[in-house]
């Protein structure tokens, strides 16, 4: 049994550590507790997992928050920014982060054209600049699992109207098992099975 070489990493059709960002949008406290689309606990874990996965792999990761500076929100959960404690995150008033000079700014200087994205809540902070990356030339990747919203037909309506546009539907673990890619690379072996199995690695 003996793997194939591998495939470069930057022009890969699939996602790697090198050809993708992270970006996390809007999971804060009052959005997670307006979700109705999945079990909110479920949702912060999921999150969680994308955050230690860009911690591992070493994704360039983008976090954004809205109106956290004016006062009329909380910040990003701690879940996220206990893992991520190093990340800047770029608050907002915009309810697209499209739509945000700093956001953008930072998401074009990681250099990558594949983006995966979570955000709350689907149809709004994660359609809106999925559409306007999608049209900027981006693969843009919604993490499903990630994501959600206050009905479960706006919930749809969101995944359809990006899905109808090109972006690309995953979940977190198809994620992190398509960063990995192989049991051989061993550097990253442990963590990512403490990750994907919420075990503690050897």
């Amino acid at each position: 049994m003996t793997s194939m070489k591998m495939r470069d990493t930057k022009t890969d059709q699939l996602l790697t550590p090198q050809n993708a960002a992270l970006i996390i949008i809007d999971v804060q406290p009052i959005q997670v507790a307006s979700l109705a689309t999945m079990d909110k606990r479920t949702l912060v874990q999921n999150v969680k997992s994308l955050a230690e996965m860009a911690r591992l792999y070493r994704l360039p990761t983008i976090l954004s928050t809205v109106n956290v500076e004016s006062g009329l929100n909380k910040p990003m959960i701690h879940q996220v920014t206990d893992v991520l404690s190093d990340i800047p995150i770029y608050d907002r008033t915009t309810l697209n982060a499209w739509e945000d000079t700093e956001f953008l700014a930072a998401v074009k200087a990681t250099g990558r054209k594949k983006l995966i994205i979570s955000a709350l809540w689907t149809e709004v902070c994660l359609a809106f600049p999925t559409l306007d990356a999608l049209r900027d030339g981006f693969d843009v990747y919604p993490v499903v699992d990630a994501c959600g919203s206050t009905s479960e037909a706006a919930h749809r309506a969101g995944l359809d109207r990006m899905m109808q546009a090109g972006a690309k539907p995953v979940s977190w673990v198809s994620l992190i098992c398509e960063l990995q890619r192989d049991w051989g690379r061993s550097e990253t072996r442990d963590e990512f099975a403490r990750i994907l199995f919420a075990v503690e690695g050897s």
